[in-house]
């Protein structure tokens, strides 16, 4: 299978894919619910939902900052806006304390360099661990946060390469081998809630735990995306993605990221 290079607003005629990535993230995100974004896409998914329909959300970093109001998009996670006006200025403990708080609803986004169709990542090594093609800095909590969350949304880069039948190394857990083995495995909640890529939505069955195609973006079929896959994925019941409505993406590109450090 060939491994394609999507154009950026191909899957939209009117936006980027990176702008379509975020606001397909951003509307899982309920009112109220606490929020573990990382660098990229996650902030600005976060932030988007915050101002479109989760004005109670509250987001937070693992470098410490806890609720701020990003009036400025950070451009990293060590971005001291992270930390101006925010609730908290705390530290990594007190960030991965926030996530495994079983009072609290923590939505961790993630990304990886690998992920198969249980959801499990790898963002370690490509190749073998003790001779590795490539070593990556390592899992930057992720692993805490699939462990620990209610739930984690991924972000990925669509292609054969990166969605794999078999993970060179398993640094974020996601539902395991399927069914209730990750319950079985000792843990207590969370798992992945869905996969947002450069194509389209994925979700996972709530029986066998398996990766599907929920939605494909505009511009995209679903045989493109199987194709994109390195296994076997389920595309029989996908339906086309709602596209970013004008006001969706003016909040986007005027009040989220009107510098473009994210977006581009």
């Amino acid at each position: 299978m060939a491994d394609p290079t999507p154009t950026p607003g191909a899957s939209c005629p009117a936006c980027s894919a990176r702008e379509m990535m975020a606001i397909a993230a951003g509307r899982f995100i309920k009112d109220g619910d606490v929020l573990f974004a990382g660098t990229g896409v996650a902030m600005l998914a976060a932030a988007v939902a915050k101002r479109i329909h989760a004005p109670h959300a509250h987001i937070f970093f693992e470098t410490g900052g806890i609720g701020p109001p990003l009036d400025e998009l950070p451009m990293a996670v060590a971005d001291p806006r992270v930390m101006a006006f925010s609730d908290l200025n705390a530290g990594l403990v007190e960030a991965f304390s926030y996530v495994a708080n079983r009072r609290l609803r923590t939505i961790a986004f993630l990304g990886a360099a690998q992920i198969d169709r249980y959801g499990n990542m790898n963002s370690t090594v490509i190749g073998d661990y003790h001779r590795p093609r490539v070593r990556f800095s390592g899992s930057g909590g992720a692993c805490d946060a699939g462990s620990l969350a209610s739930g984690f949304i991924v972000f990925m880069q669509h292609g054969v390469q990166k969605f794999v039948e078999k993970l060179d190394y398993l640094t974020t857990p996601g539902w395991l081998t399927g069914g209730d083995s990750r319950h079985r495995a000792g843990y207590r909640r969370g798992g992945p809630i869905a996969v947002v890529s450069d194509l389209g939505v994925m979700r996972f069955h709530e029986t066998t735990r398996e990766m599907y195609l929920a939605e494909h973006y505009p511009g995209v079929t679903p045989q493109q995306v199987a194709d994109a896959t390195g296994f076997a994925l389920d595309v029989s019941h996908s339906a086309r993605a709602t596209p970013p409505t004008e006001e969706e993406l003016r909040i986007l590109r005027e009040d989220v990221d009107p510098q473009r450090l994210i977006l581009g």
